[in-house]
């Protein structure tokens, strides 16, 4: 009996390549396939699914966020489309942090300074950053991720407050030293943080987005840097992804890391462990499996 055939989008790692080899046939195309495999970058949409083709049962999304997917064009083809939630979340969490820090801590502009060979001595006021402790952390989008980084935070001795769906955003902007992003991308976040939630903010308060670039009207955040608005922004996410604004990347008090903010080797293997469970169910099991969107 054939095996169902699987293509995937993109480089995965080669444990989970050897998962999907042992029950599948994997193709090039996803024109030759019943499951594929894609990441954040891939578009999912009525023409993606039309050039598929009708065999097309599945799409395993490498991914917890689903943005890059039409799900109302899936749904009207029949093909289920699943994501990774979960098993990112600390990983998420534990890198939202560590930019933060960076950012307040001015590591990454004191690694440039070094490497730059700049001359330098240590003094009481040299290089002076600021601490999370004691600081109003705001998290925006309370699910997993962002209630996890809400108990790092309160580890480091911060006080955290949550903004979600229905909650006046800007009032609980004013309020907040550091505000932290965790929301999905719909239609309601697109630019959620524009130009006059920006102006919300104090001007000593820094912006954290781990969520998805577009919650951030980009533009409106380099104004809001070059104003002093703000006083920094440490980024994993780009509302044009892969680009990234130069002049973003010419500020010093903005740290920029390239959407890796679930790249620990655990839980890039949990997420493409999900995938494979979620095609085995569709692909193998007749099933529709439990992390379906």
């Amino acid at each position: 009996m054939a095996r169902p055939r699987v293509c995937e989008s993109a480089g995965v790692p080669a444990e989970i390549e050897q998962e999907l080899a042992s029950a599948f046939d994997l193709v090039e195309r996803p024109s030759d396939a019943e499951g594929v495999v894609v990441t954040p970058a891939v578009r999912i949409d009525a023409a993606y699914l039309d050039a598929a083709g009708p065999q097309l049962r599945i799409v395993a999304n490498y991914a917890v966020g689903i943005d890059n997917i039409d799900l109302e064009a899936a749904r009207e083809r029949g093909v289920v489309v699943s994501n990774t939630p979960g098993v990112l979340t600390n990983a998420t969490a534990e890198h939202a942090i560590g930019l933060v820090l960076a950012l307040l801590r001015r590591i990454c502009e004191g690694d440039r300074s070094l490497r730059r060979r700049d001359e330098w001595e240590w003094g009481p006021d040299f290089m002076i950053g600021e601490g999370l402790e004691g600081k109003e952390l705001l998290v925006v989008g309370p699910g997993r991720i962002g209630r996890r980084v809400a108990e790092l935070a309160e580890a480091h001795g911060a006080r955290v407050r949550f903004a979600g769906r229905g909650d006046d955003l800007v009032s609980a902007l004013a309020s907040a030293d550091v505000v932290s992003l965790h929301c999905p991308l719909t239609v309601d976040t697109h630019h959620l943080v524009e130009a006059s939630a920006l102006a919300a903010m104090k001007p000593t308060a820094v912006l954290v987005n781990t969520a998805r670039g577009a919650v951030v009207d980009e533009a409106a955040l380099v104004d809001a840097l070059r104003a002093g608005a703000i006083a920094g922004a440490a980024l994993d996410v780009f509302e044009h992804e892969p680009a990234v604004s130069e002049e973003l990347l010419a500020m010093e008090n903005v740290v920029v890391t390239p959407h890796i903010a679930s790249a620990t080797r655990d839980a890039r293997l949990a997420m493409g462990m999900l995938c494979v469970s979620a095609l085995r169910s569709v692909l193998l099991d007749g099933r529709t499996p439990p992390n379906a969107v």
